[in-house]
Order: C-alpha cells, then structure tokens, then sequence
C-alpha cells in the first residue's frame, strides 16, 4: 500500500513537474505603447490582434501589452526596444528622429498623398531604405500601418500658411516643425498623449496629429476647429509594429514565423480600416459642436512650396543619404 502510494506520488509529481517545465517555456514579450488601451485605438487593436493570434498559433510564445505608455513613455520606447529592455511596441517612428534622422522622412509634408499611395510606398525603394536604417540599428518590422491627420485649434482654422502665424503648435517631426515655424508658428514638441494636457493649461494653441488620437485623445474637448485630412492631406506618419532585433534572434524559426504571420494579419486589419478613421473623426468632432473644415489645393500647394524650402531642403542637405530617400519616396506614383 505504501508502495503504491509512493508510486502514485512520484506520478502526480512527475506530471505536475512537466505541466510547469511546458509553462515556463512560454517566452513572454512584453509590447509597449502609448495609445489608449480597449477605447477603439486601431493601433492598440494591432498589437492585442497580434497577441491573440501568438496564442492561438501555441509555438511557446506570449505578448502582453501595455498600453497608454503603462511600461516605456512614449520618447523612451525606441532606445528601450534597441537595447533589448523592451521587447515589442507601436511606434510613430518619426518619434526616433533626434537619433535617426533618416526617420523624418516618415512625417514629411505632401510627401504621402492618401491611403492608396501609403500602401504603394510600403513596397517601394524608399521603404527598403527606411527599414535598412531600422535593421541597421536594433529593430524590425512586423507590420506597416500610415495614418493620416490634420490641424486642429483652439484659436481659429488651420488652412492657409497665413492662419498659423502666432499660434503655438504641435507638429510631431523636425519635418513638419520646420514647414510650420517658416509660416510664423511657434514650436512645442511632445508626443500626441501630452496634446490634451498641453491645451488644457495654455501650452497649445493647436496641434498636428493623426485621426486616430484625435479620436482616442478626446481632443475635441479643447479645441473649436478642426482641419481634416480631405482630399488635400499634408499630414501621414508612418507607425509600425517594431520588435528588438536581440529579442528576435533569441525566437526559433516557428515563432518568427508566427510572428510574421500575426504582423501581415495585423497589418491587413490596419489597411481595411485607414480611411474609415479620418471619417471617424469628423463624424465625432462634428457630433461635439466642433467646425470641420478642409484645405483647397491652393492651399495645400502654398504649404508644399514653403516645405520644399524648409523641410525637404534641410532634409537632402543634413541627413545622410537625405536627397536619395527623397527621390525614391518621389518616385512612387
């Protein structure tokens, strides 16, 4: 009987040693970013897609994601991903510019005219260009998404080059910083989570961000117009889904695999729904009381040729590599 006993412990343990042995080979990355969690954020949505499917693909891999800049703040995600703290995150990689400037050319004004050509840069030189400098230092893509955005302003409309002169603003990039000072505006930078905060207190006057955070960011509650993207868009940054190169070295092939895979479904959910978000966005500005209007192509042509003299100029003559990126993106019909 004590045999038996024995016998039956030595099993239950033995099982109970193997069920945690199988648990503990789960490698578990951990996904960060700034964006409102479980609101509707698409590009919250992309990572929690991602981290549903990794599980359902069982290879012994998990993602747990922090949203609403809970892990890294937004600024400190792309050093903490490089050097392998972090393991995943969404990025506006434009964000990285101050280490990479290559990276501006991701929120360059008139560079991206609308979804369609967003998705035809994705397969371009220029792209091949920007991600050599993303491998070259630490990261990779696991899925492409461009959002496009506007103006928006507590003082008044944001059209014309003429109706920024005097206001503080948030522009996202050196790109779009430079363009907008040459126009007579003031400068704060900071990421799109600190906008409200900032026009709360008086810091803002207006901001430059996509659809998406002016959705998710509730930034209809402080200002009174917006300028939507329409047919004339000046404004569309590129935020990936990344993942630490060290991190990424250390998956076998099944998870790498399965990882890619999550990223194009991830990547293919974000496509199907681009447009509809800056719909989205008028729609909910328009129910809160806030005046919506669009830029006419002379006006959009008037901010290109300060761009052209400002942004893209600075660009081709201080960033390596500067006029090439230009022309490959230019290229692209």
């Amino acid at each position: 009987m004590q045999r038996h006993t024995l016998a039956t412990l030595a099993v239950t343990l033995g099982l109970a040693l193997a069920f945690s042995s199988v648990a503990a080979a789960n490698t578990v990355l951990r996904a960060s970013h700034q964006f409102p969690g479980g609101q509707g954020d698409v590009r919250d949505e992309m990572v929690q897609m991602m981290a549903r499917q990794i599980a359902e693909a069982d290879v012994g891999l998990e993602i747990q994601v922090y949203p609403g800049q809970s892990l890294f703040r937004a600024n400190e995600q792309w050093g903490a991903l490089v050097r392998g703290r972090l393991d995943m995150t969404l990025l506006p990689l434009d964000y990285a510019s101050g280490r990479h400037p290559e990276f501006s050319a991701t929120l360059m004004p008139g560079l991206v005219r609308n979804h369609e050509h967003a998705a035809r840069l994705n397969e371009s030189e220029y792209m091949d260009m920007i991600k050599q400098v993303i491998m070259d230092n630490g990261a990779r893509v696991l899925a492409d998404s461009w959002l496009a955005g506007g103006f928006a302003s507590s003082e008044q409309c944001i059209t014309s080059p003429d109706t920024v002169r005097g206001q503080n603003i948030r522009a996202a990039g050196p790109a779009f910083e430079q363009m907008l000072q040459a126009a007579g505006a003031s400068i704060a930078s900071m990421p799109s989570s600190e906008v409200y905060t900032a026009m709360q207190t008086g810091v803002l006057d207006a901001a430059n961000t996509s659809s998406m955070s002016f959705i998710s960011f509730r930034l209809y509650e402080q200002v009174e117009c917006l300028t939507e993207p329409g047919d004339f868009a000046l404004w569309f940054m590129y935020e990936p889904i990344l993942i630490s190169e060290q991190v990424w070295q250390r998956l076998n092939e099944e998870q790498q695999a399965a990882l890619m895979e999550a990223g194009k479904a991830a990547e293919e959910f974000f496509a199907a729904e681009a447009a509809a978000i800056d719909q989205e966005m008028v729609r909910v500005y328009e129910e809160n009381g806030i005046e919506v209007v669009r830029m006419s192509e002379e006006d959009y042509n008037a901010w290109l040729e300060i761009a052209r003299e400002t942004s893209y100029k600075n660009f081709a003559e201080n960033v390596p590599n500067g006029q090439a990126i230009i022309d490959a993106a230019l290229a692209v019909d």
